[in-house]
């Protein structure tokens, strides 16, 4: 699991455009949004190369500037944990 989240700058004038697609990527949440273009998501995958591909993804939605990665969490859900006792 790999969990993330973002600051984007998008051109003001493209805003709701921007916002309606990243609403169509799976996986991306918007948390909120400035009329001055800022835009806080998070993105949500099960694998760190999916998860750099959205980042790539984003990039390319209408009117994005920029992309700043604010925060990232990755997990291995498949390595097996084993208890302690003290």
């Amino acid at each position: 699991m790999n969990i993330s989240s973002a600051i984007l700058y998008i051109a003001p004038e493209r805003l709701d455009e921007a916002c309606e697609a990243l609403l169509q990527m799976g996986g991306v949440e918007i948390h909120a949004r400035s009329p001055e273009g800022k835009v806080v998501v998070t993105l949500e995958d099960d694998n760190t190369n999916s998860a750099a591909d959205k980042y790539v993804a984003l990039h390319g939605a209408p009117g994005v500037a920029s992309v700043a990665m604010v925060y990232q969490y990755s997990d291995d859900e498949s390595v097996d944990t084993e208890e302690v006792e003290a």
